[in-house]
């Protein structure tokens, strides 16, 4: 069975959000920054996205993301898609033996 990875949702102010959604919650933040942020719950991450640098989406990890592919800075490798209704999905690959 596939795995869904994360879910992204757009705000307008990272420093807010997260401090929103680790005050209310029990879940840790893997990595923020200006751009991004990603926070861990037991059973899914949830990734904070800027509008402007990424469609709101899901991710659903594969073990080939495809040629079209681009890899990130924290060395996965992605690439968009959108569904028969125009939601975008991401397929997302990760180096061996990360998370």
């Amino acid at each position: 069975m596939d795995r869904i990875d994360h879910v992204a949702v757009q705000v307008t102010d990272i420093d807010r959000a997260v401090q929103w959604y680790t005050t209310r919650f029990d879940c840790e933040v893997d990595y923020q920054d200006k751009t991004w942020a990603f926070i861990k719950f037991a059973n899914v991450a949830l990734a904070l996205v800027k509008p402007d640098e990424h469609p709101p989406h899901f991710a659903v990890l594969t073990p080939d993301a495809g040629p079209e592919a681009a890899t990130h800075r924290d060395g996965t490798r992605s690439v968009y898609l959108s569904d028969s209704d125009g939601n975008r999905v991401e397929l997302l690959e990760r180096p061996p033996g990360s998370l």
